[in-house]
């Protein structure tokens, strides 16, 4: 193994990529569930297509994060730090929310599945924000390419 081989992996398994890569997959989790999850499960319990179709809606949120991010970065938990109390909430959300699930029959309670999947993506955008600007700060300018790579691609695969 060459030195630039040694150091390009030295650079992409430090801490701070470890971080990216552990972040990215817990951010993709909740979008997965969302987009491949809850349509195959709902085609699986025989609902129409057309309400299945509704939920191209729940990506809403994502698109209009930047609404509330501004909201998320001047408040400053009182536990954890900024970043890391965002984190802790927007996880322990999500985690709740999709706990839920578990107790809902789509043909008795659709409602309650929509709304519920709609509070998902809200969270999973608010982790999203909140990730993206842990990221900026624990990387400095010469790894933000690569931790973002690293991060987009941990996204982008969850499973």
């Amino acid at each position: 193994m060459t030195s630039s081989q040694n150091s390009a992996l030295t650079q992409i398994f430090s801490h701070r990529m470890l971080i990216c890569i552990f972040t990215g997959f817990t951010s993709g989790l909740p979008l997965y569930f969302l987009i491949n999850l809850i349509p195959a499960w709902l085609r699986s319990e025989h609902i129409d297509l057309k309400t299945i179709g509704l939920f191209a809606l729940i990506g809403l949120p994502f698109t209009w994060k930047f609404i509330w991010s501004p909201v998320m970065d001047a408040v400053r938990l009182p536990f954890l730090g900024r970043r890391r109390g965002w984190m802790l909430v927007t996880q322990i959300g999500l985690l709740a929310t999709l706990m839920a699930y578990a107790f809902l029959n789509p043909h008795q309670h659709m409602a309650v599945i929509m709304g519920l999947s709609v509070v998902v993506a809200f969270f999973s955008a608010s982790q999203d924000i909140v990730l993206d600007a842990f990221r900026r700060e624990i990387l400095p300018d010469s790894e933000l390419g690569l931790g973002n790579a690293i991060h987009v691609n941990a996204t982008a695969s969850p499973l």
